[in-house]
């Protein structure tokens, strides 16, 4: 239940005027629940079976769990049969979680032997909602231990340092789990600590959503990029260029300049302006940015030039630090910068393909969709404080049209706003409450569902991000639009208003698509790699009966080409049968088949990639067909 606004164990004591209200299990914060009492059932069952390992972390995660363990040998997926009849067992008792306060004194004395949970107790009060997961165990007002008891006697079978809360029994948890894999995990996410070994899992509410949960796993490992990217020869990862680095293949490099040059387009007619800007520049524009400051552990190490040596070889100039730029932004403010600037040009809009890096920790790296260098489909504008709400307004519209020319019809958006923390925020709370505000009515005004994401803004100002969910039902987040106060202020940006004054402008970030490679990414896995016919790498290929037929259908397909369709006429020696399996199999849209009665009639048959087939076309309609739904971006062929 929650309890004046806070969660709380079902046996939690009321008091008169508590304000109360239920927490279904298949609610979010009744599955996180369920997930994090299911991770205790499984540190439970590996202590029954290893009494040696040592206890870290078990919070929940999206879609189910895991708990790291101290062990001397590293989990196998063939521990989980043993495991997951230990937590059957435990499960099938129907022990309770049961909460107690203690000392800081009393929890070092009873988890003497779990070194782990020793360095937790010293973060009371002061972790708060943890990435790393630390804020399942402490970070509350007080220390908390629960403990699995035998509902009849009473009997303590096992115990964790825990915030809670918990089910009210193990029995709840009843037979929607799964143990999944195992990782290994740094403690705490650092690589300075010790390795431990992470179990996950999943859990829901009952067997059939975990069934459904599992369908679209199976489905999602279908779709996944990386193997797409493969079969249908799009991208890689050489393994000697390092790791997060992709290079584009001729088929893949196709789709990403379609998506970059209908992205240009659509700024061009928003009133962007393009830019570009290096790579790398001196240390002096991102500590003056604050980069170096708030974003440093996610830049590239710096590359010292210039150095300058004397002919006995001792320095005389010790030459300049040098980063790779993770964020275009410092380097669009140096362009409006460079000469004075008057209200009647504002707003600015200055967009860029722009490449930067990043400093990702191995394992994070994940395809396309997590890499270290990327290509940001970056704008920055700079507008007038009455000018702002318009503007984050038409920037919003021009976000959501543009991921619906994509395919992506299906959103909600998310508030990113400060926490409590001071130091990590820039600015101060007037400006902060101003500019959430107006993010907050631009956000209701578009008629999307709206969710808070408290702490989740960038260090510089609030910022809206669109959640789009794929064809199997996944969100990712995509475009942002972020208000920027910080920024002009600490490169002393300024406009001469009306009167004459000096006047400071405000930055909007705004990324239409995100990263492209990540976008590229989401896409091919949204389609299966069944792209639309305006997006596909080829579009149309002819595919003769027999080999006379070879150049009335080449007439065909130069008529295409000449209309700047993405066709060829496949005139290898494999059969016909062969040839229609091979493009179907590369998802190619359209195969345009003729025979003795289509080259009689002036026409073709249409085959299509699920298998339909349309005969007897006449060759203006269907050219006149094909390039319809490439110049309207149809999703339908």
């Amino acid at each position: 239940m929650r309890v004046n606004g806070e969660l709380r164990d079902l046996a939690h004591r009321l008091e008169p005027g508590d304000r109360v209200s239920a927490v279904a299990i298949d609610s979010p914060d009744g599955l996180d629940i369920l997930r994090h009492s299911t991770a205790h059932v499984l540190a439970q069952a590996v202590q029954s079976l290893h009494p040696q390992a040592t206890l870290g972390i078990g919070p929940p995660v999206t879609d189910g769990f895991y708990y790291d363990f101290g062990v001397d040998s590293p989990f196998t997926v063939d521990d989980f049969g043993p495991l997951q009849k230990a937590m059957e067992r435990i499960i099938r008792q129907g022990q309770r979680f049961q909460r107690r306060v203690v000392t800081e004194a009393e929890a070092r004395a009873e988890l003497a032997d779990e070194p782990y949970k020793l360095e937790l107790i010293g973060l009371k009060g002061g972790v708060g909602d943890s990435s790393d997961g630390e804020s399942v165990e402490v970070g509350g007002a007080e220390l908390t231990i629960y403990d699995n008891v035998d509902a009849k006697t009473g009997e303590v079978y096992w115990k964790d340092l825990c915030r809670g809360p918990h089910l009210p029994s193990t029995r709840m948890i009843g037979n929607g789990w799964a143990l999944t894999r195992v990782a290994a995990a740094y403690w705490r996410g650092s690589e300075k600590n010790p390795q431990l070994q992470r179990i996950y899992g999943t859990a829901w509410a009952s067997k059939d959503a975990l069934r459904e949960h599992q369908s679209r796993l199976e489905e999602a490992a279908k779709r996944d990029h990386r193997k797409l990217g493969a079969e249908l020869d799009l991208f890689s990862f050489p393994t000697e260029i390092g790791s997060g680095m992709s290079v584009w293949h001729p088929r893949g490099g196709i789709v990403r300049l379609e998506m970059e040059q209908h992205a240009m387009r659509r700024n061009r007619e928003a009133g962007y302006s393009y830019v570009y800007t290096p790579h790398i520049t001196k240390s002096a524009l991102f500590e003056q940015s604050g980069h170096l400051t708030n974003y440093a552990d996610s830049m590239f190490p710096p590359m010292t030039l210039d150095v300058v040596h004397d002919e006995a070889g001792e320095v005389v100039s010790p030459g300049q630090d040098y980063y790779l730029k993770p964020m275009n932004c410092p380097f669009h403010i140096l362009i409006y910068r460079e000469r004075p600037r008057s209200y009647r040009e504002l707003p600015l809009r200055y967009s860029e393909f722009g490449a930067v890096y990043r400093n990702e920790h191995s394992g994070a790296l994940h395809g396309l969709t997590r890499v270290r260098g990327l290509t940001m489909d970056d704008a920055h504008l700079f507008v007038r404080p009455d000018q702002l709400e318009v503007e984050v307004a038409s920037t919003l519209e021009l976000v959501l049209s543009m991921l619906r020319d994509f395919g992506l019809t299906d959103f909600y958006l998310e508030l990113s706003t400060r926490d409590d923390v001071k130091d990590k925020w820039l600015g101060d709370d007037e400006m902060w409450q101003t500019t959430t505000e107006a993010l907050r009515r631009v956000a209701v005004a578009s008629g999307l569902e709206l969710v808070d994401d408290p702490g989740g803004a960038a260090f510089y100002g609030p910022k809206i991000s669109v959640q789009a969910r794929d064809a199997i039902g996944r969100t990712w987040q995509l475009s942002t639009v972020q208000i920027d106060p910080n920024l002009p202020e600490r490169f002393d940006l300024e406009y001469t208003a009306p009167d004459g004054s000096r006047q400071r402008p405000i930055m909007i970030h705004r990324a239409l698509l995100g990263s492209m490679e990540r976008f590229f990414a989401i896409l091919l896995e949204h389609y299966a790699g069944a792209f639309p016919a305006w997006l596909a790498p080829e579009q149309v290929v002819g595919i003769p009966v027999a080999e006379e037929f070879a150049d009335y259908l080449t007439d065909v397909i130069d008529q295409l080409r000449a209309r700047g369709v993405r066709a060829h006429v496949d005139d290898s020696d494999d059969r016909m049968p062969k040839k229609i399996r091979t493009h179907t199999k590369a998802k190619v849209p359209y195969l345009l088949i003729a025979g003795e009665d289509d080259r009689a009639q002036g026409a073709v048959s249409f085959r299509f990639r699920d298998g339909t087939q349309l005969n007897g076309v006449p060759v203006a309609d269907a050219i006149e067909r094909i390039t319809g739904a490439i110049e309207r971006r149809s999703q339908e062929l």
